[in-house]
């Protein structure tokens, strides 16, 4: 399961610096999470720190990309493969 930030958002810039999978940046109106990239910090910590550090509890989990833990733990430790892997020149 990504998370997702509501139209809630005030943009106090807590969340993303939280995120170890750099899944978080602003959008045209707020901040946003990038499903494809969110594991819920799962291999990373216990609860997914965003929702931990929000202020104004607007991270929920996304019902569009709704994941086992097992899935998430694989989307894991494909960004820590992609993330170890060296530089292509470009």
């Amino acid at each position: 399961m990504a998370l997702m930030i509501t139209d809630e958002c005030i943009n106090c810039d807590v969340c993303e610096p939280e995120c170890p999978n750099q899944a978080i940046s602003m959008g045209e109106a707020f901040y946003v999470i990038d499903a494809g990239r969110c594991t819920e910090c799962v291999g990373h910590f216990d609860e997914p720190q965003c929702v931990q550090v929000c202020p104004v509890e607007c991270i929920p989990v996304n019902p569009e990309h709704v994941e086992a833990k097992e899935s998430l733990w694989a989307k894991y430790r494909r960004l820590q493969a992609e993330a170890a892997a060296p530089a292509t020149p470009g």
